[in-house]
């Protein structure tokens, strides 16, 4: 009994005197006086066996589809390169300055496994200001960013602008994305900043990265990227682009790609002639013992006035149209006030019937193409 009492004695005065030397303000916590070698090996010990613990029950999709490298790539330029480096500048100045600095993943990326990297990547590091997914539902979001770090260690300089450009003009870094004023490195920084994922043509870059925008509804772009800034539709690579953006130029972007050339029908592989058959089906007449509705009774374009709140779906990408149906299934997509009619009508399909439904769509011409 005495010695317990010794010992709780002990610990209430080591107690106060932390608590006293908080109080004091003595405690530096300027970056610029580094760590401790014993504390930086601590943290840097710590945080590799949570990151090891933490994604022992996560596993890797196959990330072997090109245009998840090319996803990846748009958000690390906006997001990642500010701190992590190019393989044209490997460590910015300013993030240099951090504590702990962040370092140049090209030189690192290999002592993680790919699990490890979606864990870090979704929820981020405390003390380093390694911030979390912008939104927890898109863990496709996250894999993309893992897909491109994976490949990030076997790019020089003209690969990586060729990733993240395109064929799109190279974007000054210093013009703010949200600078609608003419400049001398563009006449309009918005559009060139949604060109490096969308393309020039509002196209998407021919891969099912990014979703052709060209031709689609004014008032379904400006609802979906109103939804995208309230986090309404989750997405941690558009959240943060359209919160930056008012009213006026959600407006005019959604003017700009309404105004462009639409999308011709995608190509179909071989393969695909019986699932587009198999999706015009559904659409046209539903699955009435999936309790499926028909899709065309909402995004079919005929004579019948259609709310101008429904995309147009004709010629758009089938592996993106499919991710986007699982991701309504798996209520994991939010979006404009009607996102609650999709969560209902795909409920009953399945990841076939999604994908066929896909094709089908992605094989159908502009409306203002097709046949009387």
């Amino acid at each position: 009994m005495r010695w317990a009492l010794r010992i709780v004695g002990i610990l209430a005065v080591l107690g106060i005197c932390g608590i006293l030397v908080a109080v004091s303000g003595i405690i530096p916590i300027n970056a610029s006086s580094g760590h401790w070698a014993t504390t930086r090996w601590f943290l840097q010990f710590s945080k590799e066996r949570s990151v090891a613990t933490h994604s022992l029950a996560i596993k890797s999709p196959p990330l072997d589809e090109p245009w998840l490298v090319l996803k990846g790539a748009g958000h690390y330029e906006i997001g990642c390169r500010p701190c992590h480096g190019s393989p044209d500048l490997h460590h910015p100045g300013i993030a240099q300055r951090m504590l702990p600095a962040p370092p140049y993943l090209a030189q690192t990326i290999s002592k993680w496994e790919r699990e490890e990297l979606f864990y870090i990547v979704k929820h981020g590091l405390k003390f380093t200001g390694m911030p979390a997914w912008t939104s927890q539902q898109r863990d496709d979001e996250v894999w993309a960013i893992v897909a491109f770090l994976a490949a990030f260690p076997e790019l020089d300089a003209e690969k990586y602008r060729e990733l993240v450009n395109g064929e799109s003009p190279v974007i000054a870094r210093d013009v703010p994305l949200t600078d609608l004023e003419a400049s001398e490195t563009l006449n309009d920084p918005i559009t060139a900043s949604c060109a490096r994922c969308h393309g020039d043509d509002g196209l998407g870059r021919d891969v099912a990265a990014f979703p052709k925008l060209a031709g689609q509804s004014p008032t379904y772009l400006a609802a979906s990227l109103e939804a995208y800034a309230r986090g309404d539709r989750h997405s941690g690579m558009m959240e943060p682009i359209a919160a930056a953006l008012n009213s006026q130029q959600i407006r005019e972007l959604a003017s700009h790609y309404e105004n462009l050339q639409p999308p011709s029908p995608s190509r179909a592989g071989h393969d695909a002639a019986q699932a587009i058959e198999r999706g015009k089906a559904i659409t046209q007449h539903g699955i009435p013992n999936q309790d499926v509705l028909a899709c065309a009774a909402c995004h079919e374009h005929g004579t019948t006035p259609r709310n101008p709140n429904y995309p147009v779906l004709n010629g758009q990408y089938p592996d993106y149209l499919a991710l986007q149906l699982s991701l309504f299934k798996a209520e994991q997509r939010g979006g404009t006030p009607y996102a609650h009619l999709m969560r209902r009508a795909v409920a009953g399909l399945n990841e076939e019937q999604m994908r066929d439904v896909a094709h089908y769509y992605a094989s159908l011409a502009p409306p203002a193409l097709q046949a009387p």
